[in-house]
């Protein structure tokens, strides 16, 4: 048997998985993702672990003036909800969307009547978020991994297509940075990890 390719180093994935960051979408710019490399980052997110083979998670593309229908959702959810949201705080949720040139709502939609546990299927729809994180970085853009309220917001969901039983695992804005991003502290190692 060949060890071939056993125990050799892949610097650049290394470099890759230790340089990731978050960019806040707030100051995030264009261009965002081609057409190809949209489907490159999606094909991607289906990699990740999925026990059954049960596909417990699915995309939803906010890009071009997809954005503003999102925003217009967001906008007429908080003046029902809130009927003292005053015009900067709806036009602050109409605008949601359009802090990045492209979101990608990463549904969670777990099976049941399986023997898989739900927990895992709710696992690998957030395995979906940071492969699509990576995947971004990899290609050279920023992003962001961000539920907020409308994650959790039932009318909000049920407008962009989401069925009572669908959640949001997360919306990942991608785009480029407007200013270069800061390293922020890690935790200490020694100060999570134990030994069994």
């Amino acid at each position: 048997m060949s060890d071939q390719g056993l125990n050799r180093p892949a610097p650049q994935a290394l470099d890759l998985l230790q340089s990731r960051r978050s960019g806040s979408a707030k100051a995030m710019v264009g261009p965002g993702p081609s057409d190809e490399q949209i489907r490159t980052l999606l094909a991607c997110a289906t990699r990740v672990p999925d026990h059954g083979k049960l596909v417990p998670w699915r995309f939803i593309l906010f890009a071009g003036d997809a954005r503003a229908r999102a925003g217009d959702v967001l906008a007429t959810a908080i003046a029902s909800a809130d009927p003292a949201a005053g015009p900067e705080r709806v036009a602050q949720e109409r605008g949601r969307f359009q802090r990045a040139p492209l979101v990608i709502g990463v549904v969670s939609k777990p099976r049941t009547g399986v023997p898989i546990p739900e927990w895992e299927q709710v696992l690998s729809a957030g395995a979906c978020c940071q492969t699509l994180l990576m995947a971004a970085h990899a290609m050279g853009f920023v992003a962001n991994w961000i539920t907020e309220w409308y994650a959790y917001d039932r009318n909000v969901l049920a407008a962009m297509g989401l069925s009572p039983e669908e959640r949001i695992a997360g919306f990942i804005y991608v785009g480029h940075p407007r200013e270069p991003l800061v390293e922020r502290p890690r935790p200490d190692l020694a100060s999570i990890v134990t030994a069994f």
